[in-house]
């Protein structure tokens, strides 16, 4: 079998293997995994293992603790002014000495782009996390905002709490509402060239740091 034959033969098989042209939308196998058996310290080290090798920075914190770990955070990073998206909790910014801009609901109220490309970063919640791949899904609801609030700036905060960690992509799908504008992020914006050199903040923040809270303690 030459090249040309066996590139004909590999396309053939695949569309033997694929599902008839003509297969309904109810007839299709949802067989796929659905549930996890995992706990949610085993989701909650999967998470930050993914995280950290998308070189994303990790906290963990009780709920008590949180807004202090947002404030050194910020700190660490000498942060002057940073904003926020319409409806984030209020309790995670009272001990900030950053100046905060929130991002309105209407269109009189929403930052520029320019006011937006001159903040320190921007804080928010998410709605799900995916632990096998690393990814955090926003979906534009309150303490989320718009997607523009989380591309513009160079630095990302970003606050999962562990009962929002979820094994992969089918339960998280589960979740979501399909309606919404999601964005999802794995680890901060990076990219290569040709010659396969990492660049890191081309197309979203260069820095993303996620805080990972318990609820619980």
């Amino acid at each position: 079998m030459n090249a040309r034959e066996e590139v004909l033969a590999r396309i053939a098989a695949a569309h033997r293997a694929a599902p008839p042209a003509n297969l309904s939308y109810e007839d299709i196998s949802r067989d796929y995994q659905t549930t996890s058996d995992s706990e949610t310290g085993e989701l909650t080290d999967l998470l930050i293992d993914r995280l950290v090798d998308y070189r994303a920075l990790v906290r963990q914190c009780s709920v008590d603790d949180l807004g202090a770990t947002i404030a050194a955070a910020l700190a660490e990073r000498g942060a002057s002014t940073v904003a926020l998206p319409a409806g984030l909790d209020s309790s995670w910014t009272t001990n900030l000495s950053s100046d905060v801009l929130t991002d309105g609901p209407s269109i009189d109220d929403q930052l520029s782009v320019a006011t937006l490309d001159g903040v320190d970063g921007v804080i928010t919640g998410c709605t799900v996390a995916i632990a096998e791949t690393g990814t955090l899904i926003l979906d534009g609801s309150a303490g989320q905002g718009r997607r523009v609030i989380t591309l513009i700036p160079d630095y990302h905060l970003c606050v999962v709490f562990r009962d929002q960690i979820v094994a992969d992509v089918p339960q998280a799908l589960a979740r979501l509402a399909a309606t919404r504008p999601l964005t999802m992020i794995s680890g901060p914006s990076a990219t290569s060239d040709i010659e396969l050199n990492r660049v890191e903040g081309v197309h979203g923040p260069r820095t993303l740091e996620v805080i990972i809270v318990n609820r619980s303690a």
